[in-house]
């Protein structure tokens, strides 16, 4: 079936460089706030149920993850992207019909997870998963489908009217509660099931769903922001709605149409492309059962899921936010049809994740030891996978911005086909990794990094050939690249140095932390790698001018 295209922006009007990445600042601002909420309150969670307990966590996760991709992950995108259209046209009519089809079309997806999961759950954690107690946090997160189907819905809406600070405050507040009801949880369905008389895994498993009680509670938060949003905002939108005569009311039937044209691509590609997390999961499982090691798989997994990969995905959720706020500035910028604003945008939205990605796996992995073990104790395992897999950051926040440049100029589809690529090497190298070679979740870490290289090799020839745009590779990344090793040798020292003057974890790891932020940023301005009229696209971009000509930087 032949894709779509939106083509109602105003073709008089040049959309406004470089307005999405300040959108995406926002966004990223509060998704970092909410990445280290998540860091703070996982380890007091991993404290009270353990590795063991963490592994049922992440298992539970990575069910509800898959269900949630196939029916309301795309949500936001997808609308934001239907929403901006109409509003860069002034069509408010349209746009408030959008968004009654695709609250109905979260009710009939949301239910249909629910149903899923919360009947469902005892045969997938047994029979999928090899990991029978984790049916306990999966039904808890039964309920959290249906509601994150409304809150990508209305996520969605504000996005596409340019505006992500109703989706950041909604997301701290949600990580806020989320964060104090998922360790109080725990912590009372823990000590509950050890007064009961459960054997500890048992009582871990429970421990894990008061985990999964939280992230329920904190997406309804959420919701109920919005709805407060909506209540406060109804009369200026139904007027708008009234007042545009100009635009025939499109029907439901030719919305819900293209809701699903637009929804259906969405889903598979980011399917595909995160269901390799419970892929990973299942074939883990399985090999380490054949192998006689079945003891070790949620002690392993959660080591992985619970430490190497929460603190990976803090920088990569910069490159998600970005790629949330790029969609709706390059679908005005393709409607209007100005080709050298999507260029710009691209080249703009790389740069970017790049000058963040690039220090960030740096950083992880000078720093992996002391961080790792003042977050989360002793863990030699967590420490020696994020040497080795600390540059899937740059990877994969790549591959993330360039899967959002291909959904937001209309080629919806090709993201769909390099993920199903890359999705099936990946498969093969972890599968001969975990047998063969037998490296157990080293195998995980290797594999994760293989499928997002892929993903970036093939996204790149697609931007190459579908929109003739030829990437920048000074300033994108080499520039970066150099600012960030200065960064991780100086950090380094301050390390070592530090360890032997004090000898105090905390000083020699949150101290060299700082430095490394002042000096790469430092860098950066003196090299050229960000420039001054890119700096003031920034949040408080005229301040952050002003602060860096004063200290002789620009």
């Amino acid at each position: 079936m032949e894709e779509r295209r939106e083509n109602f922006a105003p073709r008089s009007k040049k959309p406004k460089s470089g307005g999405f990445l300040a959108q995406g600042s926002i966004y990223a601002a509060s998704g970092v706030i909410s990445s280290l909420i998540g860091l703070v309150y996982r380890m007091p969670l991993t404290r009270i149920i353990g590795d063991e307990g963490n592994g049922y966590y992440a298992a539970a996760f990575n069910i509800y993850a898959i269900v949630l991709l196939l029916s309301s992950y795309s949500l936001p995108l997808a609308v934001s992207k239907l929403i901006s259209a109409r509003v860069g046209a002034k069509n408010y009519r349209n746009a408030e019909r959008i968004l009654h089809a695709a609250l109905l079309y979260a009710t009939v997806v949301g239910g249909i997870g629910f149903t899923a999961i919360f009947f469902g759950a005892d045969w997938l954690a047994a029979s999928f998963l090899h990991t029978p107690e984790a049916a306990y946090p999966l039904r808890a997160l039964a309920p959290t489908v249906w509601i994150v189907s409304y809150l990508g819905v209305c996520r969605g809406y504000w996005q596409g009217q340019s505006t992500m600070v109703p989706t950041a405050i909604s997301q701290i507040v949600e990580q806020i509660l989320n964060a104090g009801v998922s360790v109080g949880a725990a912590f009372f369905l823990m000590k509950w099931a050890v007064r009961q008389g459960k054997n500890e895994a048992l009582s871990r498993a429970f421990g894990a769903m008061g985990g999964t009680i939280g992230t329920g509670v904190g997406a309804a938060s959420a919701l109920l922001i919005f709805m407060l949003l909506f209540l406060m905002t109804r009369r200026s939108r139904l007027r708008k709605a009234r007042r545009d005569c100009e635009h025939p009311a499109e029907s439901y039937e030719e919305i819900t149409e293209l809701l699903v044209l637009t929804v259906v691509p969405v889903i598979l590609s980011t399917a595909i492309y995160n269901v390799s997390g419970i892929l990973d999961n299942a074939l883990f499982g399985q090999a380490m059962y054949d192998l006689g090691k079945q003891t070790e798989i949620a002690k392993q997994y959660g080591v992985y899921t619970g430490k190497y990969k929460l603190l990976l995905n803090v920088p990569i959720m910069i490159a998600n936010s970005l790629g949330s706020a790029l969609v709706p500035a390059l679908s005005r910028a393709v409607g209007a049809n100005q080709k050298k604003e999507v260029r710009k945008n691209i080249a703009l939205a790389i740069r970017f994740s790049m000058i963040v990605a690039i220090p960030s796996a740096v950083g992880l992995g000078v720093m992996a030891d002391p961080l790792i073990p003042l977050l989360f104790g002793k863990s030699e395992l967590a420490v020696h996978i994020m040497h080795l897999g600390c540059a899937s950051v740059v990877f994969y926040s790549l591959s993330t911005v360039s899967n959002a440049i291909l959904q937001g100029t209309n080629h919806m589809k090709v993201p769909v086909a390099h993920a199903a690529l890359s999705l099936g090497i990946h498969v093969l190298v972890l599968e001969t990794l975990l047998r063969i070679f037998e490296l157990g979740i080293v195998s995980i870490v290797i594999a994760d990094m293989v499928f997002a290289v892929s993903m970036c090799i093939l996204n790149a020839g697609s931007l190459k050939r579908l929109l003739k745009y030829r990437q920048e590779i000074g300033r994108s990344f080499l520039l970066p690249g150099f600012c960030a090793l200065l960064m991780g040798l100086a950090t380094a020292g301050a390390k070592i140095a530090l360890k032997r003057l004090t000898g105090r974890v905390v000083f020699y790891t949150l101290l060299p932390m700082f430095l490394a932020v002042a000096v790469y940023g430092s860098l950066l301005l003196l090299t050229g790698a960000i420039r001054e009229e890119e700096l003031l696209r920034f949040p408080k971009g005229a301040s952050l001018c002003r602060l860096a000509k004063r200290l002789h930087l620009l």
